[in-house]
């Protein structure tokens, strides 16, 4: 069992459990919890309960090599994380911790190898990284004292396409009357070496190569650095590959443009320092590159141009442990660039592991620097670590099963571009001590006729029973058989187990949780009736095919609560008096009543106005719960559709739906329905877009207002004039009327003077 293995341990001279199984109970029922075999009459005395435990096997402290010191420490002499070696006594289900320390020391010696892409394109690098090996030698005094450096240089496959196979070419693959060395794949250069003047010789004689497709063969070269450390001359300290380029490069697969095949074996093939099998085997895959980098413990730092960054973050991603880095046109920064670099990844420690056996698990929970923890795939690392910081993680391991073949394993877990590792060996505890011994040939077991071990007989030869009392040769078969049939006609043992000296011997379960049992195995614990895919509901225990209810459950699953407090109303009503409460659930009586309480009438005069404000909060973001809403309206689930075309209808629905037209402050028109799913769930369907009367239309109303005054105008002009005429005419037809009726006579006025004056000229003879 994973929560306890428990068996009982027969004290010499005590037989008591010897009688501890019940009839047709296997061994193996003298495995089970501790509070069961108390129950089951087992004494504590002969209980064995074994537990895990941890033994540290090498625990040296960690340790600092201070660079003033005069006397330095060799590079196998510094230990970085603690403990070393652990044992840990696994038992199923039980989990074991423990605590491992890292401390980033000072004056870490750094191996650092520079693998360098020297086709035509890097030529003005080249010249540059002629005097590297002095200038990064006193750069990285200020890092560390023990430093060694090396350099080596790739181009391509030598094979069509990526190269041309042209007599001529294969000698000179340059044009424009430029001196070039012949093409190659991956050569040594300069194994790793204190004597940074020796660097810059051997590169400053150095020739440019060419090629003929962009990517570039550098994977090649990479996984030679990685497994040739004899030629490279890789130490125990920190690895360094500094992997520099302006182009792209090939991998697994593209070696099929030249016909070759057979994929990489990761293995090292250097002669005279130059990579003989480029043309043999493919490009090695990324996958492949990580596995042999993280075996050797290197730390890539890819140092590349601006135009190739993308590429090179993407396979960073790929590849722990590295870095990436932007080289200038002519590699004037590449200095700067492997320090920034280096500090980037020596500040940062991630653990990893090796495969662990199957069944067994392991987890990682960081403390970091400034107490800061992490869990989960963050457990497994720390970051911003400084020279002189510790930190530590708690490493949890547990046992889920024991290993089918139950021997020791041993994992080992290491911090990623470092040499150290932690070694764990897993013992499992499979067995109890009391199976280590017994007594042979014991009285128990019918006058010696077995060993008696962990309170049971394990019969010689030749013999059968619970307490080896049967001989095979003694007894007949049919005999026994009938002792083992409930009666005539079923099978033996109910079909649950074997009929052994005339008692059943019930079958052993996968499941050890699982048991058979009885007389004739006619019963067992996982067969009783089952609620929401529990056995009992989870509120009992079966026995015997039938359920065992906990206190306040019923039922033949025990699915049946008694408990009415689930049935509660908010006024203290069960079921707010308008139904009963059946197994914690109420049935409402009144079928126009929902809800886990009778609460919800949907068909009820008032349901449109009582849910207004919230669809129109939710819907709108207006209305009087504006502020409220998140608070006071999150009760049902808000759909929004384009028109009320889109709304449900009720023939469409199997439960009650009503249909709501509401108006807001501003006399628009909201649509929506309202329904409540399964008793529980609430729905409400709403047309996203408000219908609102059209406003007025401005421009008509001041046409018609000034035509109506321009109108009024001219009509009350008209009847002025109107009456004007009517008026003057009875005047004057008054007039002509009065002028008729006259009765004075006619006369000249005596004081009338003429105003015409008649002169005669004296002169005048009328001629």
């Amino acid at each position: 069992l994973h929560s306890a293995l428990l068996l009982t341990r027969a004290l010499w001279g005590l037989v008591k459990c010897s009688d501890f199984l019940k009839q047709g109970e296997s061994k193996s029922a003298r495995c089970d919890e501790l509070k069961s075999l108390i129950t089951k009459g087992c004494s504590k005395a002969k209980i064995e309960n074994p537990r895990g435990s941890i033994s540290i096997d090498k625990d040296k402290p960690v340790t600092n090599r201070k660079k003033d010191v005069a006397e330095k420490l060799k590079p196998d002499q510094i230990t970085q994380i603690q403990p070393q070696k652990l044992s840990l006594n696994l038992r199923s289900g039980e989990a074991q911790t423990f605590k491992l320390k890292f401390k980033r020391a000072e004056d870490y010696p750094i191996d650092l190898y520079y693998l360098m892409d020297l086709s035509f394109s890097m030529k003005d690098d080249l010249e540059n990284v002629k005097n590297l090996g002095t200038d990064l030698m006193r750069e990285m005094q200020e890092i560390t004292s023990d430093f060694r450096i090396g350099f080596g240089s790739f181009v391509e496959k030598t094979v069509m396409p990526y190269i041309s196979t042209t007599p001529a070419r294969l000698l000179n693959p340059c044009t424009s009357n430029e001196n070039c060395t012949s093409p190659f794949s991956y050569k040594n250069v300069l194994k790793l070496t204190e004597n940074g003047q020796q660097f810059n010789s051997l590169v400053s004689k150095q020739q440019i190569s060419g090629n003929l497709d962009s990517p570039e063969g550098g994977f090649d070269a990479i996984m030679q650095v990685a497994v040739c450390g004899d030629a490279i001359g890789w130490r125990n300290v920190t690895r360094l590959l500094v992997f520099s380029t302006d182009a792209g490069f090939h991998f697994a697969g593209d070696g099929k443009l030249g016909g070759i095949v057979l994929p990489n074996d990761g293995k090292c093939h250097l002669e005279n320092n130059m990579y003989t099998m480029s043309h043999y085997y493919d490009y090695p895959s990324i996958a492949h590159l990580v596995q042999k980098l993280s075996d050797n413990n290197i730390q890539t730092i890819f140092a590349v141009t601006e135009e190739f960054q993308p590429v090179y973050k993407e396979l960073k991603n790929l590849i722990p442990k590295s870095a990436v880095g932007t080289l200038s046109s002519n590699s004037s920064n590449v200095i700067k660039l492997i320090i920034d670099s280096y500090n980037s990844l020596s500040s940062e420690v991630i653990l990893e592991n090796n495969k662990v056996p199957e069944g067994v698990s392991i987890k990682y929970k960081s403390i970091c620097k400034n107490g800061v923890v992490g869990t989960g795939e963050n457990g497994r690392k720390c970051s911003n670590i400084s020279i002189g910081d510790e930190v530590s993680f708690d490493i949890t391991i547990e046992s889920q099963k024991c290993p089918s073949q139950g021997k020791s394993e041993t994992i080992r877990i290491k911090p990623l571009g470092f040499n150290e590792d932690v070694e764990i060996v897993l013992n499992f505890i499979c067995e109890c001590e009391c199976s280590k011994g017994g007594e042979p040939l014991s009285k128990i077991c019918h006058n010696g006729n077995g060993t008696f071990e962990c309170g049971a007989c394990r019969c010689n030869e030749g013999r059968i029973g619970r307490l080896c009392e049967c001989s095979t040769d003694e007894v007949r078969t049919d005999d026994l058989d009938g002792n083992c049939r409930k009666d005539n006609g079923t099978d033996i043992c109910s079909n649950n187990g074997d009929c052994v000296c005339g008692t059943c011997e019930c079958k052993k379960r996968e499941n050890p949780e699982e048991r058979y049992s009885g007389k004739f195995c006619d019963c067992d614990n996982f067969n009783c009736d089952r609620s929401n895919n529990k056995l009992c509901g989870g509120h009992g225990r079966c026995e015997c095919r039938v359920c065992i209810c906990d206190a306040n459950y019923t039922g033949s699953a025990c699915d049946c609560s008694l408990d009415t407090s689930t049935c509660l109303a908010a006024n203290k009503q069960i079921c707010n008096g308008r139904g009963t409460c059946e197994c914690g659930v109420c049935k409402c009586t009144n079928p126009k009543f929902q809800g886990p309480t009778c609460e919800i009438c949907p068909t009820c005069p008032g349901v449109c106005a009582e849910h207004k404000e919230c669809v129109q909060c939710r819907a709108f973001e207006t209305g009087e719960k504006k502020d409220t809403c998140q608070r006071d309206c999150s009760y049902f689930n808000l759909i929004r559709v384009k028109d009320r075309d889109k709304l449900p209808q009720p023939a469409d629905q199997s439960y009650p739906l009503s249909h709501c037209k509401e108006r807001d402050a501003n006399d628009c028109w909201f649509y929506y329905t309202y329904a409540v799913r399964n008793d529980t769930m609430r729905e409400v369907y709403v047309v996203e877009t408000l219908e609102c009367p059209a406003g007025p239309d401005i421009i008509p109303i001041v046409a018609g207002v000034v035509a109506g005054i321009v109108l009024i105008g001219l009509a009350l002009l008209l009847i002025w004039k109107l009456l004007m005429i009517i008026h003057d005419r009875r005047e004057f037809a008054k007039f002509e009327k009065e002028k008729m009726n006259a009765k004075w006579d006619t006369g000249e006025n005596p004081i009338y003077k003429s105003a015409v004056t008649t002169v005669v000229n004296p002169k005048y003879e009328g001629k």
